[in-house]
């Protein structure tokens, strides 16, 4: 099976104009999607929208590593926009916009399954810091038991984390749902304080605007189109 994740992400959120939307996502779609899938290690990507927290749009791409963004062939296609895309892109129109590249951290490795897995039909980002001086103990936690509690909840596919190698802030917890309303189930808060230790280490976290966010796919690009 085709590799469609590694261990890197870029992650584009924006707000736009609602008299401009219509044109954003015919350009994401039609154009910048496939252009952007067509530089190597560039592995997969989808777009979502926001059905919980925010900005509204989320496009994801999977990627080899966060050293694809620093190769020739990605810095030839980002120096050089197409019209539609200085028109139309979120640089031009969008009253947010947040472009984070991104390392895993958890898991150290993708199964074989997870590594040829296509876009969840939802996703829920958060989008958080952490104070230095429980740095290290509350990334143990989180990958340790906060985590992997809550893939047991019926409906999460998988959870993954990651740091932060451009943009703010440092991390980014990455879970795949069945469906948007995963977080909303009994099963999910019961692992909110499923431990002690995870009281304590929750209220460390300062989130980003918006997060934790939930999304849902709108559009993928499939093979054949790419």
């Amino acid at each position: 099976m085709a590799t469609t994740r590694g261990s890197g992400l870029l992650m584009v959120w924006a707000d736009v104009p609602a008299d401009k939307e219509a044109e954003f996502n015919r350009w994401y779609n039609e154009e910048h999607l496939a252009e952007r899938l067509a530089i190597p290690g560039f592995l997969s990507g989808a777009r979502y929208e926001a059905v919980k927290g925010g900005p509204k749009h989320l496009a994801v791409y999977e990627l080899e590593s966060a050293a694809v963004m620093e190769s020739p062939a990605y810095k030839k296609v980002q120096a050089n926009p197409t019209p539609w895309t200085q028109r139309s892109g979120p640089q031009a129109i969008a009253t947010t916009f947040i472009r984070n590249i991104y390392t895993m951290i958890h898991p150290r490795e993708l199964s074989t399954a997870a590594a040829s897995s296509g876009p969840a039909p939802a996703l829920q980002i958060g989008r958080m810091d952490v104070p230095s001086a429980v740095d290290a103990e509350w990334n143990q936690w989180y990958s340790t038991i906060y985590v992997p509690n809550y893939e047991k909840v019926p409906g999460v596919i998988r959870g993954r984390r990651y740091r932060a190698v451009v943009g703010t802030p440092t991390y980014m917890t990455f879970y795949e749902f069945e469906h948007p309303k995963v977080s909303e189930s009994t099963a999910w808060n019961a692992q909110r304080d499923a431990v002690p230790v995870s009281t304590t280490m929750r209220n460390h976290m300062k989130h980003a605007p918006g997060s934790p966010g939930v999304y849902v796919k709108t559009f993928e690009l499939k093979e054949g189109r790419r």
